[in-house]
């Protein structure tokens, strides 16, 4: 798990370096997919790092990881659009445009969510429990150096 740590810790560090969120939307945009494919390099390593599978738990688990992978995509590429129309906005958002954004956001958390409960259950076919938890850690850990980089950079509402 001490490589794990360093791993999400290299992330984070990249994260910091992009250049904010700011409102230049267009550079925001190249940002977050030079920050999308560095992610998705390391954080296949660092899965197969950490979780330890036998060679028949890798055959169910890594097509599965796959799967995962790119339905995840969706959601992050709704939060990327959320954030861009909300860049593009900036200081001109109305009541009527903050409900939506706020609502918008809600759905994807939702969403999110039941995401996480759908793909629990094929994970759970092809891995012991213990490797099926170590698997959401990570990707909660990951997230959630994404989500507090995303945070620093993405100014309060005005």
């Amino acid at each position: 798990m001490r490589r794990s740590i360093i791993v999400i810790g290299i992330l984070t560090a990249f994260c910091a370096r992009s250049a904010p969120v700011a409102m230049e939307s267009g550079r925001s945009v190249n940002n977050m997919q030079i920050l999308y494919e560095k992610v998705t390099a390391d954080k296949r390593l660092l899965v197969a790092t950490n979780m330890e599978l036998s060679e028949v738990e890798g055959k169910g688990f890594w097509p599965l990881y796959e799967a995962y992978q790119r339905d995840l995509q969706g959601l992050t590429d709704r939060r990327q659009r959320l954030i861009e129309e909300y860049t593009k906005q900036y200081g001109a958002i109305s009541d009527d445009m903050a409900r939506e954004l706020l609502e918008d956001y809600v759905l994807i958390e939702r969403d999110r969510q039941k995401f996480r409960e759908y793909y629990l259950a094929k994970f759970r076919q092809v891995l012991p429990e213990k490797k099926v938890v170590r698997y959401y850690q990570l990707e909660n850990k990951i997230e959630a150096a994404i989500t507090y980089d995303l945070a620093a950079r993405i100014p309060f509402i005005e």
